[in-house]
């Protein structure tokens, strides 16, 4: 019923991922599998929902507290998570990344600090850095193929003074590790210990794989807490802008939304992403069916083509996401000269590993979001250049 076969042609649309490729590379002549965005057209539902409220004319002021969006949302969490909230806790924001700036600022001030489970998606580190707040790492442990957090550092880490609130990734990006319920409880225990309040980033919850399940923070959470998320990633809709979250203390939300409204100015949501929200979390479930299929079979290919290349990877897909964290350590691969070959000699753009941290050398995180035809040049001179520098 869809085609994620045929390549769109994304250059010259102001496309970060293929058209300003050099900005992070050095080069434009590139074929990107970087940033996690997708080369895929959105829902077609989505697509005929926009043009049809294009075709009005008027795009006035809007509004995003009606039922129509938030019965939506309320619609999603029910059908996909089994999970009913409370829509009265909802609020909008921009960004995933403007709400997790703005609740630091609200629930911290400059000197404290941010724990954040290692490595991590960059935008992490420069967003608590960038408020003045300091990074806690608690680095992630690979052990037997799984992700597993180290248990008492973390509880150290709770219990220091400075410590303020933890940010925690939702499935986890880079490593598309997905919490388990007794996982949730203890963070959540041990938040509510030592009084630290939690922010889920919870955008790639749509984009799990195989028997995993991800559980909404709003069916853990105790304490102080906000659950931020879009349908930006799962429906390829980043450009729209716009995200929503939940925040449980009626107070804490009040705060949020003066903030958000009095302070920052930002009353008037753009009205093709509360649409666009609406269509697809009511009709555009089929669509992400046949694409979650799509990527996780792209996954699964990248894993044949490598682990018959090099067995001793023995490279596993992710639990979530359509983001291929590869661990490269038993090649014994430097970094840098791995990075300069495949630039200056494959002609592909992968993100080195160290991007997410100091936890993340050794590693390359390859976006599967693209047609398989891509997807097999990429993989192709990824394993070339790996013999390469071997």
């Amino acid at each position: 019923m869809f085609d994620f076969d045929t390549p769109v042609d994304r250059q010259g649309t102001w496309c970060t991922q293929w058209d300003y490729i050099a900005d992070r590379f050095g080069r434009a002549d590139l074929l990107p599998f970087t940033i996690s965005d997708m080369d895929f057209a959105t829902a077609p539902c989505i697509l005929e929902a926009l043009q049809k409220r294009l075709s009005h004319g008027v795009l006035g002021y809007s509004r995003w507290q009606h039922p129509d969006f938030t019965g939506a949302i309320a619609h999603w969490y029910q059908t996909r998570f089994h999970c009913a909230i409370n829509p009265e806790a909802l609020v909008y924001g921009p960004s995933v990344i403007y709400m997790v700036a703005q609740l630091i600022r609200q629930w911290s001030a400059a000197g404290d600090s941010v724990l954040i489970f290692t490595p991590a998606y960059d935008a992490f580190y420069k967003t608590i850095s960038g408020n003045q707040r300091k990074v806690i790492s608690s680095p992630l442990q690979k052990i037997n193929q799984q992700w597993e957090m180290d248990l008492s550092l973390l509880e150290t880490q709770l219990a220091e003074q400075e410590c303020k609130i933890l940010l925690l990734c939702s499935p986890h990006n880079p490593t598309g590790k997905v919490w388990t319920r007794q996982e949730l409880v203890t963070i959540d225990r041990l938040c509510q210990k030592y009084q630290v309040k939690v922010i889920s980033d919870e955008i790639h919850m749509d984009m799990v794989w195989g028997k995993n399940q991800h559980l909404p923070w709003s069916s853990i959470g105790s304490g102080h807490w906000a659950l931020v998320t879009s349908g930006s990633k799962t429906f390829n809709i980043p450009a729209l802008t716009g995200a929503y979250g939940l925040i449980n203390h009626a107070a804490d939300r009040a705060a949020y939304l003066q903030q958000l409204k009095n302070t920052d100015g930002l009353s008037s949501p753009a009205v093709l992403s509360v649409l666009a929200h609406i269509t697809a979390y009511t009709q555009a479930a089929p669509w992400l069916d046949a694409l979650r299929q799509y990527l996780e079979a792209n996954l699964s290919f990248v894993a044949r083509q490598l682990n018959d290349a090099f067995a001793e990877l023995d490279w596993q897909p992710p639990q979530s996401t359509y983001l291929a964290w590869i661990d490269l350590r038993p090649l014994n691969i430097d970094d840098e000269a791995l990075q300069t070959e495949l630039i200056e000699r494959q002609g592909v753009a992968m993100m080195p590993g160290i991007t997410y941290g100091e936890e993340g050398r050794g590693f390359l995180r390859l976006n599967v979001g693209c047609s398989r035809a891509k997807l097999e040049k990429g993989v192709e001179k990824l394993i070339a250049g790996l013999q390469a520098v071997r």
